[in-house]
């Protein structure tokens, strides 16, 4: 899935938790929609409504709540900022679950650009796991 050169901890450092949260939603929605097609054909209308209920932000609040205690300090860290940003939230979400919804995108698109896609499929399993 990597489509680009990895980038070490330093470039990773220097970059925004809200730039992470960009490459994050995407990967993250790309993910889901890929996993929801090989699942099986369906209307687009359905994929779609799928899609959207797994990754919005309430439901990304919680996976972040879910993974949190199997992530290192650093990737712990990686939440943290991204959770504390300062960003606008949509009219209709909750302040919290949206910061830390961004705190989660952050996360998946850090571990995205460093291109450690063993870790990507770590924390997707983890994700697949009972609650």
């Amino acid at each position: 899935m990597l489509m680009h050169e990895s980038l070490d901890e330093k470039t990773l450092s220097q970059y925004s938790p809200l730039l992470l949260a960009y490459v994050g939603d995407a990967v993250f929605e790309l993910i889901v929609r890929s996993r929801l097609v090989v699942a099986g054909q369906r209307r687009i209308r359905d994929l779609h409504a799928e899609t959207v209920a797994m990754v919005r932000a309430e439901n990304q609040a919680r996976l972040a709540r879910k993974l949190y205690n199997h992530l290192s300090e650093q990737e712990q860290d990686i939440v943290r900022r991204g959770r504390n940003t300062k960003s606008t939230p949509p009219k209709n979400a909750d302040m919290q679950e949206y910061r830390l919804s961004t705190g989660f995108e952050a996360l998946i698109g850090y571990v995205y650009l460093k291109g450690d896609q063993a870790r990507l499929a770590e924390l997707i399993k983890l994700i697949d796991g009972s609650d």
